[in-house]
């Protein structure tokens, strides 16, 4: 992998082929559900179709329907304080996921034996809000692998650089917006 390109976490809610399909390689797919039950058949398809594309798959919250569906790996959001995870067989391949927003949900995570950290907000300025100084200084207490999550946009994707992210995870950056066409001037 060349030292300069960023991961890249997509978090998907339905599952649409025509965002999928604008994703590249070093895209993984999370999908999460947190409003009703997981539809079997829907994770089936989505495992398929993003195999069929060589993009990787997780599910958030639910380590084993993932286990049991031979997905790509979990993602454990950061209200998730759960240990039970820690008795199942996991494949080398399978990939543990958490995020965190401080130091505290770090230690969870890190007990809970993910290989990566989402740390959020890194430029939404909602109560999570770090910035790159807090998520910089923030991110130096732990030895895991740290993904930049909140805010990230076209614009200050750059700035990532500036700390030791090794990757993003957003969910619009990802999406396909359509512009609207300029609309000719009346005469």
């Amino acid at each position: 992998m060349h030292k300069n390109l960023l991961l890249k976490y997509y978090f998907i809610e339905k599952f649409e082929k025509s965002n999928i399909d604008l994703q590249t390689k070093n895209t993984t797919i999370i999908y999460r559900n947190y409003k009703k039950k997981y539809n079997i058949n829907e994770l089936i398809d989505l495992k398929n179709y993003c195999r069929k594309k060589n993009l990787k798959l997780l599910l958030s919250n639910n380590i084993k329907l993932s286990i049991k569906l031979d997905l790509d790996g979990a993602y454990i959001p950061s209200f998730n304080k759960d240990y039970l995870h820690l008795s199942y067989f996991l494949k080398k391949s399978f990939i543990l996921i958490g995020s965190a927003h401080n130091l505290k949900e770090f230690r969870i995570k890190e007990k809970q034996n993910v290989s990566q950290i989402f740390l959020s907000s890194l430029f939404k300025k909602n109560n999570n809000y770090l910035g790159i100084s807090k998520f910089k200084i923030l991110s130096n207490y732990t030895n895991k692998k740290i993904i930049a999550l909140g805010g990230i946009s076209k614009k200050n994707l750059r700035l990532i650089k500036l700390t030791k992210s090794i990757g993003f995870a957003g969910i619009s950056y990802f999406e396909n917006k359509k512009k609207a066409p300029k609309k000719r001037p009346f005469y």
